[in-house]
């Protein structure tokens, strides 16, 4: 039996999403730019797919970018908010963010954009009185805050945030989340909180790989980074894939509707999970906020395993077959410890003890049960070689 406990690296897609993806694809398609009847069936699929993210997300159609993905999304995001204002427009980021946003803002920096990157707490935890701090800083345009962080499920106040942010500013930065890992996990209110960016991926809920939502609530916001037509709204140039984008409304629509039970049967599972873990290996430390805090994501946990290297210890469940992650898995080929365990006051070697095992819509208790019999089979003949 088979154990796949890595849905923040990406989930099996729904039955329902394939059942519609593989109709779409028999009946052939034009290319959505077309005006001839071909084209047309093309552009409806894709109108429909916005509307039915749209009124997912409560915001309007016109806000609706369809990407490749939440790191062209997260992309798109900073460089097309700051490259057009100049050099001298800033960042004020996290420094536990997804590697996609800090690596775009590594970009930024070298070609002279001020980064700030605030530092979180032992839980993962956001201090929102410095990050408002320093987003209030001369020449601040853009905030990104992470909505949930991938790694250890930390959980950022986003209402608090964007308050605080505007509190009392009459030229604000634009706020922008990475809402990828947040997405039919916890609850979002993107108009509600005055959120002006936020990035979404559709293999995470269920949804085809290669689809991804950037939503710009604010127009002008966001200039684009590739060019060659207008297809969405101007921003990403490129025919539209109609039938991957009606598999991720689907599978968007489906994640929130299911939010409220996704969350608390997950939920149940993790904590059990996690209890019987503890139980067993008493050396086990988990990872980021209380197993019962309000501000973690239901279904991650994150196992510090001491004396163990994570990355070792993947492969060795692997071939038990537990299929689990030693943090992100676009950071997965790397030698380098965890950048959010180091951001959260780990040292070198503790932060490449990490493994994070991740919870989703298929998983059942008899696979958690089988889980923990690996770990601990494992872990024991680990430490006695």
């Amino acid at each position: 039996m088979r154990v796949y406990l890595d849905h923040n690296s990406t989930t099996p897609m729904r039955p329902e999403v394939q059942d519609l993806v593989a109709a779409l694809a028999a009946e052939g398609f034009g290319n959505p730019s077309s005006t001839h009847a071909a084209g047309r069936r093309a552009r409806d699929v894709v109108d429909r797919a916005r509307e039915q993210v749209a009124n997912a997300l409560g915001i309007a159609e016109s806000e609706v970018v369809f990407t490749s993905g939440g790191t062209e999304s997260n992309n798109l995001a900073l460089s097309g908010t700051l490259r057009h204002r100049g050099p001298a427009a800033g960042l004020v980021t996290t420094a536990i963010e997804h590697s996609s946003v800090l690596a775009a803002a590594a970009a930024l920096e070298r070609s002279g954009h001020p980064v700030e990157r605030v530092a979180v707490d032992a839980e993962g935890r956001i201090d929102v009185d410095e990050l408002t701090a320093r987003a209030g800083a001369p020449g601040v345009r853009l905030v990104s805050v992470q909505a949930a962080n991938n790694e250890v499920g930390s959980v950022a106040p986003l209402g608090r945030v964007a308050a605080a942010v505007r509190s009392g500013a009459a030229d604000a930065p634009l706020l922008h989340t990475d809402a990828v890992q947040a997405l039919g996990r916890r609850p979002l209110d993107l108009a509600g909180w005055g959120i002006d960016l936020a990035s979404f991926s559709a293999h995470k809920v269920g949804g085809p790989v290669g689809v991804g939502v950037l939503c710009v609530r604010r127009p002008g916001a966001v200039q684009p980074e590739l060019f060659g037509g207008e297809q969405e709204h101007g921003l990403r140039p490129g025919t539209e894939n109609a039938v991957g984008v009606a598999g991720a409304a689907l599978a968007i629509e489906l994640a929130v509707r299911e939010l409220a039970a996704y969350a608390d049967r997950v939920g149940r599972l993790a904590h059990t999970l996690w209890m019987e873990l503890a139980s067993r290996l008493q050396a086990a430390r988990l990872l980021g906020p209380p197993i019962s805090s309000d501000d973690r994501l239901a279904n991650t946990l994150n196992v510090m395993l001491p004396d163990c290297d994570g990355r070792v210890l993947v492969t060795r469940l692997d071939l038990e077959g537990l299929e689990v992650s030693a943090g992100s898995a676009c950071a997965s080929g790397s030698l380098e410890p965890s950048h959010v365990l180091l951001a959260m006051g780990l040292d070198e070697n503790a932060a490449r003890s990490g493994l994070r095992i991740s919870l989703g819509r298929t998983t059942t208790e008899e696979e958690c049960a089988r889980a923990v019999d690996v770990l601990v089979k494992v872990i024991s003949s680990s430490r006695a070689t």
